[in-house]
């Protein structure tokens, strides 16, 4: 294959991707398959000569699309969504097409300032004081991670990466219990050790209580334990709780820690005024991370981490051997050092892209219709017979519940199995709930009503 062969079959693929995603709702969201069923239609050699394009295309055609869970399907309001605007999949065509390694500023110099001036974009966009500057991740994970090795490093007064955690005191990071599971893999990773992660108990809202974050970090100085950080959330992932982070920042700066809010999902919504309440504070935290791939239609994979100043997370990750060096250029922004891989995709293209195409104001009415019809969907379910409601909406996430656990957890294997929408399950106080999260980027008010319409069905056992 070469470069005309690659331009014949990419109009292919442009044409199939539209015919794909015209056909969404038509297609079950996610297959009926089991495990082994993909692999067993592949060969178990690789082969030793070319196969021709036309027979690897039918291949995929034939093997790939019907096993395949669709994210971009309008009724996948499971998990969050990763979603995936026109203009975002233009975008990532063409950083695919030119295949920079974004390391460092002079291996792409593109890359790199236009991340500088997205970040800045993207703070105006959702109310952060314009000091703020921050990085592109792959994921929020990697964000946490980062944020985590350094709350470490700043607490062993930067000697861990150096002298090893041997000899180091024990390290205590507080997290409320509704954060996502990415910051118990953080101090995993980061050494510190999961018996250090202290959960912190929750006010009658979930959100993490401050008074009880004050008595954690005096208990643990009190017990010889050193206090390392404070990692809060806003929209929390199982239902959406959210911290009150003025209260608890106010705590940890008084006790000299650093913070980091987990706004993955929910950070996307704070480009409307109206919902910024929900992170009243975080201008005042140390690190910040959304996902633009969640809400914002930007293609996955996409995180930003805002801080108001990068020095120490720098200082923790940052690695300068004589081979990443720019000659003559000693002050120059390297986004390789503000996060894990050294290796960088040109991820700012296609934050780029999509701001432009749809515009603030476009991506603030898809965000508000996703709340509204949410609202009216969890109306409707709630009015059901047999239905409760065991949490409040937040955003555009809510829970319900049918009769008992058991026959909860037999109607979603029912939703899913009947494949006209999608979605998932929690623990909420010991009860086993279902999740709705509307914010594909391509769904309708139809769309959303379908799932009080799948319920009654379902229950009632009416035919569609």
């Amino acid at each position: 294959m070469n470069h005309d062969d690659l331009a014949h079959w990419s109009k292919i693929a442009a044409d199939w991707a539209r015919d794909y995603h015209n056909s969404l709702r038509d297609r079950p969201v996610r297959p009926d398959v089991a495990p082994g069923d993909v692999s067993a239609q592949l060969p178990d050699t690789p082969p030793e000569a070319a196969d021709p394009l036309t027979e690897i295309f039918a291949d995929f055609e034939r093997i790939v699309p019907g096993a395949t869970t669709h994210w971009q399907h309008p009724r996948f309001f499971a998990y969050f969504p990763a979603n995936a605007s026109p203009a975002s999949m233009l975008a990532e065509q063409l950083a695919n097409a030119i295949a920079g390694q974004a390391m460092l500023w002079q291996t792409a110099p593109a890359a790199n300032e236009i991340e500088a001036v997205m970040i800045h974009w993207l703070t105006k966009a959702l109310g952060l004081p314009d000091t703020f500057t921050g990085t592109i991740h792959d994921s929020a994970t990697t964000a946490t991670l980062s944020a985590i090795l350094t709350m470490r490093e700043r607490a062993l007064e930067f000697n861990g990466n150096t002298a090893g955690l041997s000899a180091s005191p024990r390290l205590r990071i507080y997290a409320s219990a509704q954060t996502h599971s990415s910051v118990d893999k953080a101090v995993r990773i980061a050494g510190i050790g999961q018996e250090n992660l202290v959960k912190v108990p929750t006010r009658d809202d979930y959100g993490m209580g401050p008074e009880a974050l004050s008595a954690a970090i005096l208990a643990d100085i009190t017990a010889g334990y050193t206090p390392a950080g404070v990692v809060l959330c806003t929209g929390g992932t199982s239902i959406g709780a959210c911290d009150p982070l003025a209260a608890c920042i106010k705590i940890a700066k008084a006790h000299n820690l650093m913070t980091h809010v987990d706004a993955a999902w929910a950070g996307s919504a704070m480009i409307c005024e109206e919902f910024r309440p929900l992170w009243e504070g975080v201008e005042a935290a140390d690190s910040v991370v959304f996902n633009p791939h969640k809400w914002l239609g930007v293609q996955f994979d996409c995180a930003v981490q805002f801080m108001p100043d990068p020095t120490n997370q720098i200082r923790t990750l940052g690695l300068r051997p004589e081979y990443l060096k720019t000659q003559g250029q000693d002050e120059i922004v390297n986004y390789n050092e503000w996060t894990v891989p050294l290796g960088r995709r040109f991820r700012a293209l296609k934050i780029w892209f999509t701001l432009r195409a749809y515009g603030l104001d476009g991506l603030r009415t898809r965000i508000r219709n996703h709340v509204a019809w949410a609202q009216e969907a969890r109306e409707e379910i709630g009015a059901l017979e047999g239905f409760t409601l065991p949490t409040e909406q937040r955003l555009s996430l809510f829970t319900f519940a049918y009769k008992s656990d058991a026959e909860t957890a037999e109607l979603l294997d029912k939703i899913n199995r009947d494949g006209r929408i999608y979605l998932t399950q929690t623990t909420h106080e010991d009860r086993f709930v279902i999740r709705v999260q509307v914010g594909q980027f391509d769904c309708t008010r139809d769309d959303v009503m379908m799932i009080p319409k799948v319920l009654k069905e379902l229950t009632e056992g009416a035919v569609s």
